[in-house]
């Protein structure tokens, strides 16, 4: 039985293919509608990295404001960031099972309401309440809003340009966050970080209610792996919970080796579980797709080491160089543009040297930026310790994320489109996440006791030379692991080394033959 409620011919029209099999693909949408939708998923998906970052300049009023320690204010971050990657495989999921709409309205309303509690919080528990609310809201969104993108273009230049925005819009929204959390600081109140969220929210989720085409797998059974979900929820958040008591306490206190070891257990069962149940929140099959776990371990990689750059900057910027949280936020204007320009160059030079190529030389650029800013000092200027190497590591990270979102995505089956989606941007969320915790006790260390400049940018300089460590092995995993395709042939779609397209996969729901091929018949899903 075909999944034809999940695919769809975007504006290219119906699929020929399709045609000459006798099966009627759905009606094709016009171009401007798909835009439209292109724009909602995108606004819904900078809304939930912006969330990531936008408070960081917002921490020292927050504290003030609300009497919280220093324990609570790390965890205005962490809780949303831990929810965010704990439950977006659940989420991936339920966009395949109930709808990608529906899964897309349901968590930006949820975001949305969250983001109202937070920004009238009269307590720190109050604030750190909706803060967790928020990222499982950004976990039940994240993952819908690339698969509405890859359901609703066929594969090829159209959905690689949509993807192109998507990553674009995506690495802009944690790029920006600190400038727009500096104006709304400055301008009015922390509040206002929070709160701003819900005009956005409301017209997203109008535009997305009438725009957007429900889009589900009509052959998957509707109901949800919980025990998995709770059990991958657990471990990663033991994982992440341990490493950020790291930086407290160090690597050897009990109260993070009980957690290291909880989480590890957690995640081992996870696995068991998940290799004997009916309907796996997370089927092991996908991670024997090359595409799927290479793609992944490497943004995991990528997204860990250069998460941190917005944070470190951020300090290097207000602690050492003195700006304000408005100067601050201004700063990263010049990152902030070379990352959507260089997720936007990245499908023309995926169209003439492959994903692989244009993926490892966005890694390397990173790299050599990450190096670069590891030379900060506390007599720094604006051009050479905050702008050169700033964009370039933006221009790398953003030239890395489309074609690794591309090579995760290429040849999924539209049932899987959902679970793969969370796939990713779990591996980019986490990867954050953990990678914010490790640099962190590594710029703590060498920072000790130290408040005066010199010795606050010897350790954030330290945390980025560790960054670039961590970039060399994700440009080794990207130039070893990644396979050969991603590269656009004439009629658009992703070839790999043989030619053959890279959609076509033994797994993918349906798959069409060039007539005279020996297997030139109808196949159905398995």
């Amino acid at each position: 039985m075909t999944d034809k409620t999940a695919s769809s011919p975007g504006a290219a029209g119906p699929d020929p293919a399709a045609s000459k099999h006798g099966a009627a693909g759905p009606r094709p949408e016009a171009p401007a509608r798909l835009w439209v939708v292109v724009l909602a998923a995108c606004a819904g998906q900078f809304l939930v990295v912006l969330d990531v970052s936008v408070v960081n300049v917002a921490l020292p009023s927050m504290r003030a404001d609300l009497g919280m320690d220093a324990a609570g204010l790390q965890w205005v971050l962490n809780g949303y960031t831990l929810a965010f990657a704990g439950l977006m495989l659940l989420g991936g999921r339920a966009a395949d099972i109930y709808g990608r709409k529906r899964t897309f309205l349901v968590g930006l309303a949820l975001f949305t309401a969250a983001s109202v509690l937070g920004g009238l919080a009269q307590q720190p528990w109050q604030l750190l309440a909706a803060r967790a609310l928020q990222g499982t809201g950004a976990a039940v969104l994240a993952p819908a809003t690339l698969t509405i993108l890859t359901t609703a273009f066929p594969p090829g230049r159209a959905r690689t340009r949509a993807i192109a925005t998507w990553s674009a819009v995506g690495a802009g929204g944690g790029a920006v966050g600190g400038l727009v959390g500096g104006v709304l600081t400055d301008a009015l109140s922390w509040r206002w970080v929070l709160l701003i969220n819900v005009p956005v929210g409301g017209l997203v989720l109008l535009a997305a209610a009438v725009w957007v085409t429900e889009r589900r797998d009509a052959t998957a059974a509707r109901r949800l792996d919980l025990p998995g979900a709770l059990l991958v929820t657990l471990g990663l958040s033991a994982l992440a919970w341990a490493i950020v008591r790291t930086e407290a306490v160090g690597w050897t206190a009990p109260s993070v080796l009980w957690p290291l070891a909880a989480g590890a257990v957690l995640l081992a069962c996870f696995t068991a579980v998940e290799a004997r149940t009916r309907a796996p929140l997370v089927p092991l099959r996908l991670f024997r797709r090359r595409a799927v776990s290479a793609a992944n371990g490497t943004m995991f990689i990528c997204g860990g080491a250069l998460f941190c750059m917005w944070y470190f900057m951020s300090l290097y910027m207000q602690n050492v160089l003195h700006y304000t949280p408005l100067e601050a936020g201004l700063g990263f204007i010049p990152q902030s543009l070379s990352i959507v320009l260089g997720s936007k160059a990245a499908p023309r030079l995926m169209a003439a040297f492959g994903a692989r190529a244009v993926a490892l030389a966005g890694v390397v650029l990173a790299g050599a930026g990450c190096l670069w800013q590891s030379g900060m000092h506390a007599g720094g200027g604006f051009l050479d310790t905050v702008t050169g190497p700033g964009v370039l590591m933006a221009l790398g990270g953003g030239m890395a994320g489309t074609p690794l979102a591309s090579v995760a995505m290429s040849g999924v089956p539209h049932s899987d489109a959902g679970l793969v989606s969370g796939l990713f941007n779990t591996a980019r969320t986490m990867g954050g996440s953990l990678g914010l915790a490790v640099f962190s006790t590594v710029a703590a260390s060498r920072i000790g006791e130290g408040t005066d400049p010199e010795t606050l940018a010897a350790g954030y300089g330290l945390a980025f030379r560790s960054a670039a460590g961590a970039l060399a092995l994700c440009a080794l995993l990207a130039l070893f692991a990644l396979p050969r395709q991603g590269r656009e042939g004439a009629g658009g779609e992703a070839e790999d080394a043989t030619g053959a397209s890279a959609h076509e996969t033994p797994d993918a729901p349906e798959r069409h033959e060039a007539p005279g091929t020996p297997n030139s018949r109808p196949r159905t899903a398995r």
